[in-house]
């Protein structure tokens, strides 16, 4: 049943209605019933009502309408559905569109996907200039393509190329830029302009219609068989297909509705997206995305992981220890949202060095048009650069960002603790030795906490909060407050050697290696990892964290296993590490040389790799090595989830495609097990066990869910 107080309906002495969106219970609108049916009733209004000369439509909330309603989707198991529901929203935007009368969408805060799809519906659009408004149709980052008519309106009204470019990506505009596109009919400064401009345009406009239902109307640059409109369709299969490698099949059919669509007329046009748009929906593509990167990911988000109970808390001073590549990135993200930083190295050159990295993103983004020297200056003196401990004093942070030895970080703990309140959080940003042993060298390890992020710190998502053996709620609660407050993700994990993202990335980057090492030919390695989803293959990646670090990870391991009296089980690509790195002394892309050769901005395989690692006869087929590459990092993700060290579902997702790039398209390591059914995945994994080794062996937690009939959830 509609719930008639999600929309008001108001009309003013000349006759222009003004419909304001407002649904009770919900931060944002989004299309759906109860919105959906009040509104058509409305439009049945206008089209009968002689005394409604015209209608704004705008919203009760700060934003207009935020897209679908992802709910309403998810529930949808057949095609059918799926083109039913599309068609009835857009039979009545074509009513709203053809009534004779004119309707503005006043864009008072961001409009998304079916909210942005209402608006073009409307005959003119004036949108708040506030630089959080955004406009956009994002719905190609949930495997989904615009159902609501954004593939056939968009491009008739600013031309195919934009579309193209703009629903492809996902992109979402500003105002000033959507007014730039011509997506935007016209600007206000506040929202009482916003309303009379919008009524202004009613009353100059009585008899409105849009563009392409006037006869003798063509799509701007050119319809799909225009000479250049057919030389933007002949390159961007290509290039969607260099990126996506025919993963995400939504990138396909939004191609196919704006080439198709654009040869018709917009009616026929706006069919053929139900068409496709059904087809994404009913796709296990998008059952993936939806579940991981929609509800997933705004479960953690909402605090899934965060204790309960504890004070909410903002960090207000932050000491950061280390001013290499991953200290001078967490400066950065931190000064960004209004910290005060503390940024000290063992010298006042490194420490300066540190902060110079902020002012190098700074003065891009300022000749970029994305900040202004004014901006940028008053961030660079939130960043103190130090030598001295003693600066440390009134933090409520301090984070340790130095090098992977037990020894350096205990001295940082012992210096900071002697000066730090008893209040302050001490965390740790190792990736790989666990916060209990490390917190020894702390006198309160109640307050110690790992706080691992990913280089690099301004562009990677993810944080992955390790809790020690003694970290105390609290701690973990003001850990989690502080990586929202700087934007970013957290999963939680609990302490074990490598954690979650680094035990499992290293089964990747080391399953590439072991096929080199079989004599597989490294370009068809390489070729593989981004077939199967992966947005870096395994060489490249080893020579991005250097090989130097990860001969330098499984000598301490080793180290730290041998005093518990356990050994390291092998790993066939070890040798193959050490050959590179230790032997040929080849370290990785800082040195210029790796498993490829780095010349300026150019990279290309080494050519040596041939004659160190001979090329065999046989070479396997391309779907063997994505099996192996996906499948190693699965199952390990799965044994993660079932010692406890991640702890829950959503966490070990998010944290598998945020964390190392797992691939998007599958919704995380553990949903892929999902999708690929706990039975079929158990058998393959031994038949890949029998051929490549035990480390395929499938975890107990599938082999159980194999004959019992389970999957990967969290509980609701």
């Amino acid at each position: 049943m509609s719930n008639p107080s999600a929309v008001t309906f108001d009309i003013d002495a000349n006759g222009i209605g003004l419909v304001t969106l407002d649904q009770p219970g919900r931060a944002m609108n989004v299309l759906n019933s109860t919105l959906v049916e009040p509104f058509a009733a409305i439009v049945d209004r206008l089209e009968k009502d002689e005394a409604i000369k015209g209608l704004v439509v705008t919203s009760g909330k700060s934003t207009f309408i935020v897209g679908a309603d992802i709910d309403q989707l998810a529930k949808i198991d057949k095609a059918e559905d799926a083109y039913a529901l599309c068609e009835d929203l857009k039979k009545m935007m074509r009513r709203l569109e053809k009534c004779g009368k004119p309707v503005v969408a006043a864009l008072n805060g961001t409009a998304l996907g079916g909210g942005l799809e209402l608006a073009l519906a409307c005959h003119a659009r004036i949108a708040l200039n506030d630089p959080k408004l955004k406009l956009g149709l994002p719905e190609v980052k949930l495997g989904l393509l615009p159902g609501g008519g954004g593939t056939q309106r968009l491009p008739r009204m600013i031309g195919i190329q934009k579309s193209l470019e703009l629903i492809s990506q996902g992109k979402e505009v500003t105002a000033a830029k959507a007014k730039e596109l011509g997506l935007v009919t016209d600007l206000a400064a506040t929202r009482d302009e916003l309303l009379q401009k919008a009524r202004d345009w009613c009353l100059a406009n009585p008899k409105a219609s849009q563009p392409w239902d006037v006869k003798g109307f063509r799509i701007p640059g050119g319809d799909s068989k225009s000479p250049a409109v057919v030389q933007v369709f002949a390159i961007a299969p290509s290039m969607a297909n260099a990126k996506a490698h025919g993963n995400y099949p939504a990138l396909t059919h939004i191609m196919s509705c704006l080439f198709e669509g654009c040869l018709l007329d917009i009616d026929a046009g706006l069919q053929i997206e139900s068409r496709y748009f059904a087809a994404c929906v009913a796709s296990q593509v998008s059952k993936n995305m939806i579940g991981t990167l929609w509800y997933q990911l705004n479960a953690i988000k909402k605090g899934q992981s965060r204790p309960k109970g504890a004070a909410e808390s903002k960090v207000r001073k932050i000491g950061i220890l280390g001013a290499g590549m991953m200290g001078a990135g967490i400066a950065y993200v931190s000064a960004k949202v209004g910290i005060e930083v503390v940024l000290l190295d063992t010298t006042q050159e490194n420490a300066k060095r540190g902060k110079a990295y902020s002012s190098g993103l700074l003065d891009k983004a300022v000749a970029r048009g994305r900040s202004t020297p004014d901006k940028r200056d008053q961030l660079l003196a939130r960043i103190q650069p130090t030598t001295s401990y003693d600066d440390l004093k009134d933090c409520d942070l301090v984070i340790e960002a130095v090098f992977e030895d037990r020894s350096i970080k205990a001295v940082c703990t012992q210096q900071s603790e002697a000066v730090i309140p008893a209040s302050t959080v001490y965390a740790s940003n190792t990736s790989t030795l666990p916060i209990t042993g490390l917190a020894k060298a702390s006198t309160r390890p109640a307050n110690f906490i790992g706080l691992h992020f990913f280089s690099p710190v301004d562009k990677m998502p993810l944080v992955e909060i390790i809790v020690g053996e003694q970290t105390s709620d609290e701690t973990l609660a003001r850990g989690f407050d502080y990586v929202l407050q700087i934007g970013k993700t957290p999963i939680v994990v609990n302490d074990s050697r490598g954690f979650y993202t680094s035990r499992v990335f290293g089964t990747y980057v080391m399953e590439g290696l072991a096929l080199l090492g079989e004599g597989v030919h490294p370009r068809s390695i390489e070729v593989a990892a981004l077939k199967a989803g992966m947005p870096m293959p395994p060489l490249a990646l080893q020579d991005e964290v250097s090989l130097s670090l990860g001969i330098h990870i499984s000598d301490q391991t080793r180290k730290d296993l041998a005093a518990e009296g356990k050994t390291l089980r092998v790993h066939p690509g070890e040798a193959v590490l050490r050959r590179v790195g230790s032997e040929l002394g080849r370290a990785g892309k800082k040195a210029g040389q790796g498993f490829y050769d780095y010349v300026g901005q150019e990279k290309s395989l080494w050519p040596g790799l041939g004659e160190v690692f001979p090329t065999a006869a046989h070479q396997p087929p391309q779907q063997e090595m994505i099996d192996r590459l996906l499948y190693a990092q699965a199952n390990e993700a799965a044994r993660c989830f079932e010692e406890g060290v991640v702890r829950s579902v959503a966490d070990t997702n998010i944290g598998s495609i945020f964390g190392w790039g797992f691939a998007p398209f599958q919704g995380g390591a553990l949903q892929f097990i999902n999708a690929v059914g706990a039975q079929r995945f158990v058998e393959r994994s031994r038949e890949l066990a029998q051929r490549f080794g035990a480390r395929f062996e499938p975890a107990a937690i599938i082999v159980k869910q194999a004959q019992e009939g389970g999957r990967f959830e969290d509980a609701a």
